[in-house]
């Protein structure tokens, strides 16, 4: 083991100042590429070398699986396999199965691998019509309540402050939904994985013997990632720490790109202006090239605020001058990219060292089939998980049936190949398709052998041990192939050579982004793609989708800052005078409250043409006899009340006061279906028809039609 001195040593002056101070409050504003894991590895390493920790009250806490088993291997390296690095769930489960027999009584519930069928299940009950996207969207919007810590019943005013506009349903109706998840998974005796956050919450606030017993166990506390730190985590990291001073947060608040989930950087900015705080910056990039670094700082500095991120400092050599290329359409981009792939390929680059990034999954399938034509490897990062697939599983369990026959005669290299040819591996690589892939993830486990044998010496046993732990914490080893993934799924990876597709005005930034803000975390997300890069960096963009399709796309605006780099090809066309032509793929358009002329981000907002601050001009009594209406209908045909029309569409309906079809088919919510069933109804009684008249009537002929 190595001695405090020789654990500083290689270190550079900022990263020296990090683990130099292992006691008291730190924040480290370590900028992309910068060495922040070796940093406060290091800095527990000298904290244990030293004297000032104990290698068993040390709690590291990251946000990936993948993330805390590369600081637990740091750590091994440094002698210090005591020390845990878990991720805030992990952790916080550890503890809930631990103290839920004391506190609560009997074994701690079972937690629900997927939202999705409880959502179903809870749509079904309010005889929501829902199909599978929509319940993705829904089980999301319900992790951002939870993990911000709103009840349902407090869900549609915290949303309506946060901008929030679930798919599909009003606030009310979304509150409704939320109220009935909670009450399916309650009587399914299960909870969630944010519930496994709220419940060690609160019981370590509830239960002062349980809190005194993991202050006791844990002294020292080591956050990385703190900027993507949201309100129930933070609450939790606050039950943890106490009054102690002994926190030390990393992050970096130029890669916020979770604020979706309930991630916000004001832990991290807040922390780091308390008294007393030690705030040290890592700005030396030892990732990138100087090329990538001058791009990536262009397209942030062009959009960020003072005190957000740090100026990287490039360390490395030089390298290639990034390129920014267009191409006519969608198709001969993925064509020009998987040609530019083969022949970095044949130049010597790993496709494993390679990735193609995009904005959202959908961009993958043309880049998949352009890949499978020229027979490259590929793997879709986020689909499925290397240790459930089928030939990883049976691999393992032949594996854990060699252990005792391993007498340590040969490397355990070659005793792991001899037994994972009956899973299908073999000395030869195959030519492609899915037998390929097959060999790969086994080829993978081979390989893992070599590296485990080489760093630990040790034998089956243990490295099937290994695998065990590896596939609870999906820390998954590298397979080769090229890796397809969006730009949320690559933040904390790298590769040598990076293409970002799909650099135009629509995708990046997306045209669901609404406002400043949003728009802004889309320039970070860009951030954090140019930073994976190590040495090629290529951006790409699409005049149009279709081959044969008008040109009317624009690189993005987020290059139009990095001409110094890509040329004056990033500054797109200029804008000619007259009216605009529309695109397939467009910005948001912007609308402006009717009354105030105050711009409307949110959806609700913009429906009914008026935003929240002003009052409604619409007739009450009117306003009143439509609800009336609404819930005559809900009634007689058993449904909610939001499914006839939601609250938002109502009131859009009260205030433009339509009167023919055609003034209410334009209204947003009144679709072809509904403008059918309840159009003429709803006309009657905007004209002064009595709201249950009209109803029983609207009700008689939905019966009539039915027959």
């Amino acid at each position: 083991m190595a001695s405090a001195d020789e654990v500083l040593a290689g270190l550079d002056p900022e990263q020296r100042q990090v683990a130099s101070q292992p006691l008291g409050p730190m924040c480290v504003l370590a900028g992309a590429g910068t060495g922040k894991t070796r940093a406060i590895t290091h800095r527990i390493a000298y904290g244990v070398l030293s004297g000032a920790y104990q290698p068993g009250r040390v709690l590291a806490v990251t946000f990936t699986a993948r993330a805390a088993g590369e600081m637990r291997t740091r750590l091994r390296e440094l002698g210090l396999p005591g020390v845990q690095a878990r991720t805030f769930h992990s952790a916080a489960l550890r503890q809930l199965h631990f103290f839920w027999p004391q506190t609560i009584g009997g074994p701690a519930p079972e937690v629900l691998k997927h939202k999705a069928p409880v959502v179903a299940e809870a749509g079904s009950r309010l005889r929501l019509r829902l199909d599978r996207v929509v319940i993705r969207d829904l089980a999301a919007e319900i992790e951002w309540a939870k993990v911000a810590m709103v009840t349902p019943a407090g869900y549609a005013v915290a949303a309506r402050a946060a901008g929030r506009t679930p798919p599909e349903l009003d606030l009310t109706a979304m509150a409704r939904l939320f109220e009935t998840y909670e009450e399916v998974k309650t009587a399914r005796g299960v909870i969630d994985f944010e519930d496994v956050l709220l419940l060690m919450t609160g019981i370590l606030a509830e239960h002062e013997d349980v809190s005194r017993a993991v202050r006791a166990q844990y002294r020292h506390f080591v956050v990385d990632e703190y900027q993507d730190v949201n309100t129930v985590q933070q609450a939790l990291l606050d039950q943890w720490v106490g009054d102690r001073a002994d926190l030390c947060v990393v992050g970096d608040p130029a890669q916020t790109i979770y604020s979706f989930t309930g991630a916000s950087p004001r832990h991290l900015t807040d922390f780091s202006q308390r008294a007393g705080v030690a705030v040290t910056r890592l700005v030396r990039n030892y990732r990138s090239t100087p090329q990538v670094v001058q791009l990536a700082n262009l397209v942030l500095q062009a959009g960020a605020r003072e005190s957000e991120g740090v100026q990287l400092q490039a360390q490395s050599d030089a390298g290639p001058v990034p390129q920014l290329v267009q191409l006519p359409d969608d198709q001969a981009e993925a064509d020009e990219v998987a040609r530019r792939i083969k022949a970095l390929i044949a130049d010597g680059v790993a496709p494993s060292q390679i990735a193609v990034l995009y904005r959202i999954n959908a961009q993958s399938e043309v880049l998949e089939q352009a890949l499978s034509a020229v027979d490259v490897p590929y793997l879709v990062r986020g689909g499925e998980r290397f240790f459930e697939r089928a030939e990883v599983r049976s691999a393992v369990v032949l594996l854990r049936g060699a252990v005792r026959s391993d007498d340590g005669a040969d490397p355990l290299g070659k005793v792991v190949r001899d037994v994972i040819t009956a899973a299908g591996w073999s000395p030869r690589r195959p030519g492609g398709g899915a037998v390929l892939e097959r060999w790969q993830s086994l080829d993978a486990l081979a390989t893992l052998a070599d590296d485990f044998a080489d760093m630990t010496g040790l034998r089956m046993r243990e490295f099937v041990a290994e695998l065990d732990r590896r596939a609870s914490e999906q820390h998954a080893p590298t397979v080769e192939g090229i890796t397809l993934a969006s730009l949320h799924a690559a933040k904390g990876l790298e590769w040598d050579a990076v293409f970002l597709i799909g650099c135009s005005e629509g995708l990046l930034p997306f045209s669901m982004a609404e406002g400043p803000a949003q728009v802004a975390e889309e320039r970070r997300l860009l951030y954090v793609g140019l930073t994976r890069a190590r040495r090629h960096l290529t951006l790409t963009w699409a005049a149009s989708r279709n081959p044969g399709g008008r040109a009317s796309r624009k690189p993005s605006r987020f290059l139009s800052s990095a001409t110094a780099v890509l040329g004056e090809g990033a500054r797109g066309p200029a804008r000619t005078a007259g009216p605009a032509r529309s695109s397939r793929v467009r910005t948001a358009k912007v609308s402006n409250c009717r009354v105030c002329g105050k711009v409307l981000h949110a959806a609700a907002e913009r429906k009914i043409g008026r935003c929240g601050e002003c009052p409604p001009g619409y007739d009450e009594a009117q306003f009143e006899a439509l609800r009336a209406w609404r819930l005559a209908v809900a009634t007689a045909t058993k449904v909610p009340a939001f499914v006839v029309f939601t609250d938002a569409t109502l009131v859009a309906i009260a205030e433009q006061r339509p009167t023919d079809v055609a003034g209410l088919s334009v209204i947003s919510g009144v679709g072809a279906r509904k403008l059918a069933t309840y159009g003429e109804s709803v006309l009657g009684v905007l004209a002064g028809d009595d709201p249950q008249s009209a109803a029983e009537k609207c009700c008689a002929a939905m019966k009539s039609e039915s027959k």
